[in-house]
């Protein structure tokens, strides 16, 4: 059987696609990154949490600052990537949900009152949808370059607060000059799918 998706498509999102080293000047524009959340927001989470917060790094300055935070290989090309974005966990996600989850806005405190288990589903919640973010650049034709090695208690004293907790930092932009490493290998379906 064959995915409907074409294979042209398949192979922009998953086969070619990789974590990008160096990128071009070219601009990344709020427009693009906008179409990018209106395509990608789509994607489900449970309870329709919605937790990912995003944080578009543009200016001098602030790229100064979180470069401080980057592990030493990560710093060049956070400095010179054209956008960066922290993407983040909003602990007080619930506060959403009455608008998220209408048909069941007891959802809100019935499941997640306490501290821990916001935490918990933001968490998960949220590192979903900076799944489907990293898919959404590639899907606008851009590079994206997600890492976590990162001063993640710096970078949410730096940009965030309290109820948000950091998950990576991801460089956008059109794919530099040796942008990518080689492709590194991958479980098999055998290696990975269990039927019972």
């Amino acid at each position: 059987m064959s995915l409907a998706l074409d294979p042209a498509a398949q192979d922009l999102l998953f086969r070619e696609a990789r974590t990008a080293n160096t990128f071009t000047d070219e601009p990344v524009t709020d427009e693009q990154i906008q179409a990018i959340y209106d395509l990608v927001k789509f994607g489900p989470t449970a309870f329709n949490q919605s937790p990912l917060r995003i944080t578009l790094v543009r200016s001098p300055e602030a790229r100064e600052r979180l470069v401080k935070h980057m592990a030493e290989g990560n710093q060049a090309k956070t400095s010179t990537a054209p956008l960066v974005a922290i993407l983040s966990a909003d602990n007080e996600f619930h506060e959403e949900l009455p608008q998220l989850f209408p048909h069941f806005p007891q959802a809100k405190d019935l499941f997640f009152a306490e501290r821990p288990a916001r935490e918990g589903a933001a968490s998960l919640n949220a590192a979903l949808q900076a799944a489907y973010f990293i898919i959404g650049v590639r899907a606008a034709g851009l590079a994206a370059g997600p890492m976590t090695g990162l001063d993640f208690e710096g970078v949410r004293k730096e940009f965030l607060d309290d109820d948000h907790t950091p998950l990576m930092v991801v460089n956008i932009g059109k794919p530099g000059e040796d942008a990518w490493f080689p492709r590194s290998p991958r479980l098999a379906y055998d290696e990975v799918v269990t039927t019972v």
